[in-house]
């Protein structure tokens, strides 16, 4: 009997990998479509998309402005996401466990929700601007993720060692850089990751906040595909996919994925 419930439980294990997987290895192989709609290559294959690429009108300075905004909401929230996890987990405040409910409280909310909401409140307060508008709101979305990630990390964290190195003659900032941050830095990389994907991919709460020469990647390609549905998208998805996996054997070669998992020991 106990035989019998470990194999169902494999193949349900299985059957829901396949069911994960089965989108991307779909969209993998019609990126390989000879012909100009979006079709399995059963009868050939041609790389003729992925070299269309490049000709694509609008695509580079939307993959730019997807970058600028990943990488910089990240790191703000890198920094606002370690000072306030540092004052929740020690700095004693009342009402420590509401404050950290309501900072991780984004990622419960929906998308498009969240996006209607920051669109008429940077209306009501007169910001109209598009690109910092853009910034602030993506760093809503990603401080969620770097604040849930450093209160665990900072939860494991022996505080008593910047106490031992402060009496060994470091000065605070010195402890911080040389006991504390090199301690977190599997922290600092999760968070970094998670905070990076979830703002370069992020379409319900950008689509509100963009105009005409501000578009985002993910606008800029479901734009694209209402207009010429080609095999041209396919190949696109599949080369954000390899740098997602990409960033993820580095990830794991660096912290490990069953840290990143949080089911390490």
């Amino acid at each position: 009997m106990r035989t019998a419930a470990l194999a169902f439980s494999w193949a349900m294990a299985i059957l829901a990998c396949l069911f994960l997987l089965a989108p991307l290895l779909v969209i993998a192989a019609a990126s390989l479509s000879p012909t100009p709609v979006f079709d399995l290559p059963v009868g050939g294959a041609s790389w003729k998309w992925y070299g269309r690429i490049a000709s694509l009108e609008g695509f580079w300075p939307a993959l730019w402005l997807s970058l600028q905004i990943a990488l910089l909401s990240t790191a703000l929230s890198l920094v606002a996401g370690t000072m306030a996890a540092v004052a929740i987990v020690r700095g004693r405040l009342p009402g420590a466990e509401a404050f950290a409910a309501a900072l991780v409280s984004p990622l419960m909310m929906p998308g498009l929700v969240l996006g209607i909401a920051l669109l008429q409140y940077f209306r009501g307060v007169g910001f109209t601007a598009s690109w910092p508008a853009l910034l602030l709101a993506h760093l809503v979305v990603t401080l969620p993720y770097v604040a849930r990630t450093m209160i665990a990390g900072l939860s494991r964290f022996d505080f008593t060692l910047i106490e031992a190195a402060l009496t060994l003659g470091c000065t605070w900032p010195q402890s911080v850089l040389r006991v504390m941050i090199p301690a977190l830095a599997p922290s600092f990389l999760v968070a970094g990751l998670f905070s990076v994907l979830a703002s370069f991919d992020n379409y319900p709460v950008s689509i509100f906040l963009t105009d005409v020469r501000t578009k985002t990647l993910p606008i800029k390609m479901l734009q694209y595909i209402e207009e010429a549905p080609d095999p041209t998208l396919a190949a696109l998805s599949t080369l954000i996919l390899l740098g997602t996996l990409v960033l993820l054997v580095i990830a794991d070669r660096a912290v490990g994925l069953s840290r990143m998992a949080g089911t390490a020991e």
